[in-house]
């Protein structure tokens, strides 16, 4: 069994529903509904490209993983808690989120530089990590092949992905 099993259900009214199962059997779930019902699923999907093909181990599903509940990461003050790799891909899957909404894609020159604004906004340190055009690209297809895979399941039907340990 892999160490994450991540399951996002397609619901028939319209709302999702977002499910992780650990190795240990046990489970942390979320609904998604009205809007975040047509956000979170292809948000969920960003994140687990960008984690996947980054090897990103510390970030959203590496910590789910770990044991972490998915309502930790809407508590105030998290950003503080979580791991550098875990804001670091929030940041990244933010970007992409920008790009879906707006339909103007980046370079990885721009997420680069939008990466190190974000964090010396934050005044945080900034990370070592830079995006390179070879590391965006597989992410886009991974991405855009979960997405089609999203876009044709089914209403009442869940999609259901590895995620894999390091």
């Amino acid at each position: 069994m892999p160490d994450l099993t991540v399951r996002i259900k397609k619901k028939t009214d319209g709302n999702a529903a977002l499910s992780c199962t650990r190795a240990d059997g046990s489970v942390t779930w979320q609904r998604q509904e009205g809007s975040s019902g047509a956000f979170f699923p292809l948000h969920d999907l960003t994140h687990y490209s960008v984690e996947t093909v980054l090897g990103f181990q510390r970030a959203f599903y590496g910590l789910v993983a770990l044991g972490w509940d998915i309502s930790r990461f809407g508590e105030p003050g998290i950003t503080n808690e979580i791991p550098e790799e875990a804001l670091l891909a929030e940041v990244i899957v933010g970007f992409f989120d920008v790009e879906r909404a707006t339909g103007v894609i980046g370079s990885a020159d721009d997420f680069n530089w939008k990466i190190q604004t974000f964090f010396e906004n934050a005044k945080a340190p900034v990370p070592s990590f830079r995006m390179t055009d070879d590391s965006l690209s597989h992410i886009r297809s991974v991405r855009e092949d979960l997405f089609a895979k999203w876009r044709a399941l089914p209403p009442g039907e869940t999609l259901a992905l590895a995620f894999p340990s390091a």
